[in-house]
């Protein structure tokens, strides 16, 4: 008998229901990474290779997993990432997402390349929307986002900066498969012609906060903060970019030991569980990213699947904290985590054994 929404207790439930209901195209879009996917297996196996050490004898009778993000108290450590082409996953695109965001009480973050366009998502999301922008125009074709994104009420503005060129999704290209809204304005790649002179003068043009999402070394997280930018994201685009890329999580302690309390820090890649979430808190993350897993509910059963991949996190986060021995977040640290070896091989759908779906890309 097939379970309703409400009644599914489990993450891997509702990744094999989007599984079941996208196409192999939108599937493989949804799950793939670029070439080898060996950033993409890293982003599991790196978490994979982190684990626990609880304290015991603690009163964990009442448990606190909110955060605080952009000056506001949220639900949960998270912010629901870009998905491009979410309308691949929804015919409404990321709107849904967006209001199951709103009603449970973390952001969003809607992609330049995903419908509806901006003043409507505002409109009538009723979320705490942060823009992310791919860059198709110059300075001013940049600062007319600006414009609109500010006008709409949205509280953050996150530029994408791992994205000179499109990665080689093989996934993709075996089938013929090309997602839309790749072109640029004139035909000029403005995308591979970011440098930080962009990102200095876009500080000055803005007061909301500024975000660079794909960053991937201290070095980088360093002139980021000197130029002003408020929140570094670390990323390798979920391993859909540069192959060959470390783990995202083997990045974070270089990035936190290098800018200290200078800026936010987000992190997402491979995240899939609470456990993974308190992992990234542990080591000094402020908040985690999570694309694929949101993706998985929007593509399952759109607003209600979103706020059940919400539900079911927030139950996981809530018992781990209980039996790692501490009440908030932010009693977690380095002490709680410790290197192990992984007890299985990582894959696109490996945290989730008992439903491991992915079949490859035939």
């Amino acid at each position: 008998m097939t379970k309703t929404v409400e009644e599914i207790e489990t993450l891997g439930e509702i990744m094999r229901v989007a599984h079941e209901k996208l196409s192999r195209e939108h599937w493989d879009y949804l799950i793939g990474g670029s070439e080898t996917e060996t950033t993409l297996l890293r982003n599991r196996q790196s978490l994979d290779e982190i684990a626990f050490r609880p304290r015991v004898l603690n009163d964990v009778s009442e448990i606190n997993p909110s955060a605080e993000l952009f000056g506001r108290k949220r639900r949960l450590p998270i912010v629901l990432a870009p998905i491009g082409s979410a309308e691949q996953l929804d015919p409404a695109g990321m709107l849904p997402a967006a209001k199951a965001a709103a009603e449970f009480g973390v952001d969003i973050i809607k992609s330049s390349v995903a419908i509806p366009d901006i003043e409507e998502a505002a409109e009538k999301s009723g979320a705490d929307l942060i823009f992310q922008l791919y860059v198709r125009g110059d300075d001013d074709w940049i600062y007319e986002y600006v414009k609109r994104v500010e006008a709409a009420g949205y509280v953050g503005f996150c530029l994408t900066v791992d994205s000179a060129q499109y990665g080689r999704r093989e996934r993709d290209k075996v089938k013929g498969f090309s997602p839309a809204q790749r072109t640029h304005v004139s035909g000029v790649n403005y995308q591979a012609a970011l440098d930080w002179g962009v990102v200095e003068r876009l500080r000055k043009q803005t007061k909301l906060p500024l975000i660079l999402k794909g960053i991937a070394t201290a070095e980088d997280a360093e002139i980021a903060v000197k130029l002003g930018v408020d929140v570094i994201y670390i990323s390798n685009h979920g391993g859909r970019q540069l192959d060959h890329g470390r783990g995202a999580i083997e990045v974070l302690p270089e990035v936190v030991d290098a800018i200290g309390d200078q800026a936010t820090v987000i992190i997402d890649g491979g995240f899939y569980h609470g456990a993974d979430i308190l992992k990234a808190i542990a080591l000094g993350a402020d908040a985690v990213g999570l694309g694929r897993l949101y993706g998985f509910g929007l593509a399952a059963f759109g607003q209600t699947g979103v706020q059940r991949v919400l539900e079911i996190l927030a139950a996981e986060i809530t018992n781990s904290m209980a039996l790692l021995g501490v009440t908030s977040l932010a009693q977690l640290s380095p002490d709680h985590v410790h290197p192990a070896a992984p007890v299985r091989l990582p894959g696109p759908t490996s945290a989730f054994h008992l439903f491991d779906v992915d079949d490859g890309p035939y």
